[in-house]
């Protein structure tokens, strides 16, 4: 960790901290959703819609390896800044050597664990007949490659987590440039089609770890990869597992819940379900501004929670603030332009009529779910293990029967303020839970949340 992430950890003001460390997060997810777009573009110019299913059926095998990674990462990045701000730098190396052989571990696993049962996977992601075969060679490649995407994860997080916030936003743009040149040049020059896409994906990780590595070895003054600093102890191990797993949980939640919410929506007509979806696609773009500003500052949160709790509480107040005033910007946006929003992807009058509908429903949980996520990172940042776990299940456990509930009581009306309703309970559990705490916190933090 360098003087000028020391000062932003310690001593910059608390918004240009905030900035230092959420900004270049948020950019990073930016161009990922944008580069998901141009991966299906890409592969939609071979007209071949079985390999276009095929790329979507594997989507939650990509979240699975991914939350492996972010359970090491994130678990491990949480613990990471709150030994810098306890000055304990010898144990940050021994963490983050862990992180790193970990994440390699965990891969291998996912590789003896899904080779076998690659046929049963397949089936499970919903293949059809004529996707089969190229489903089956997007997730041998995953499969094969998960090491280092597990890998590329992890170091991600870490790397933030020294305070390294534009060494890691650069990481993830390597990965996602390097991507979209392989993605050009396997399907324009080499043909390799469906395979080519997946190899080019595990070789963007690759590369972006490659940095990373370099990053750690040649120029952190903490982190290491070196195998002599590696080290497994209860404390690390529990530290990491404690906001790992509630991560990794909360990933399968998110991915079960889109496709439980996806099935009851069918009975209302492909209409609804093709509504719901670009809905959700235009809210993904305000819903990742406030990921990448809850999740930027969990680095922040967890130095000042060891070093300084006064610069925590304020680092708390102003993500609150900005919250607060993002939320109320896209919502104003929303209610003006929604119906010009949907016309971009259709000019069917009777779509556009129910995806403006949704998203104006779906708009009014935007609020609540940048407080949810704040809430959670509180929870990594401050090793609140239990109550990290129970934000990472709440959404899921009071969705599932708010949705039987709803859609027997009002129909597709009900189905889609379902969504709300289950935001709701999380937001007020999370802010239950956080007044709980507030003596074990911060006496101070109490007035957050009164």
């Amino acid at each position: 960790m360098d003087a000028e992430n020391l000062h932003y950890f310690e001593k910059a003001p608390v918004a240009k901290a905030v900035s230092h460390f959420a900004v270049p997060m948020i950019l990073g997810t930016s161009i990922s959703v944008i580069y998901s777009i141009l991966n299906a573009y890409f592969l939609g110019t071979l007209h071949n819609t079985a390999m276009l299913t095929a790329l979507a059926l594997t989507l939650p095998l990509f979240a699975i390896i991914m939350a492996l990674g972010n359970l090491i990462g994130v678990g491990s990045g949480a613990f990471i800044s709150r030994l810098l701000g306890e000055k304990r730098y010898d144990d940050v190396k021994h963490a983050s050597s862990f992180a790193f052989y970990a994440s390699l571990v965990l891969g291998l696993i996912a590789i003896a664990v899904g080779l076998p049962l690659i046929d049963q996977i397949v089936h499970a992601l919903g293949s059809t007949p004529e996707s089969f075969g190229y489903t089956k060679d997007y997730v041998t490649v995953m499969l094969m490659g998960s090491p280092i995407v597990v890998l590329f994860f992890t170091l991600e997080n870490i790397v933030r987590a020294e305070g390294a916030a534009i060494t890691s936003m650069t990481g993830m743009i390597i990965s996602v440039v390097v991507n979209t040149i392989l993605d050009a040049l396997v399907i324009f020059v080499f043909h390799g089609g469906i395979i080519g896409v997946a190899s080019a994906t595990v070789i963007s990780n690759l590369v972006a770890s490659v940095f990373f590595i370099f990053f750690m070895s040649k120029q952190s003054k903490f982190l290491s990869v070196s195998v002599k600093w590696f080290k497994i102890s209860k404390e690390i191990m529990s530290n990491v597992f404690k906001i790992g797993v509630p991560v990794f949980i909360m990933t399968i939640f998110l991915g079960a819940m889109s496709l439980i919410l996806n099935r009851f929506l069918v009975e209302y007509g492909d209409q609804a379900v093709a509504a719901y979806g670009i809905s959700s696609r235009l809210l993904q773009f305000p819903e990742f501004i406030l990921m990448g500003l809850c999740e930027g500052v969990v680095p922040l949160i967890a130095y000042t929670f060891t070093a300084n709790k006064v610069r925590m509480k304020q680092t708390i107040g102003f993500t609150l603030k900005t919250i607060v005033v993002l939320a109320v910007v896209f919502g104003i946006l929303v209610y003006l332009i929604s119906d010009n929003l949907i016309g971009l992807f259709t000019n069917d009058p009777q779509l556009i009529q129910m995806g403006s509908y949704i998203l104006h429903v779906t708009f009014l949980s935007l609020f609540i779910t940048g407080m949810t996520t704040l809430f959670t990172g509180i929870f990594q940042a401050t090793a609140q293990g239990t109550a990290a776990f129970i934000m990472s299940i709440i959404q899921g456990v009071t969705l599932i029967p708010v949705l039987y509930i709803a859609n027997y009581m009002n129909g597709f009306h009900g189905v889609v303020w379902s969504i709300v309703i289950a935001d709701a309970v999380s937001f007020l559990v999370g802010a239950i839970m956080l007044y709980v705490l507030r003596n074990k916190l911060q006496p101070d933090i109490e007035s957050l949340v009164q």
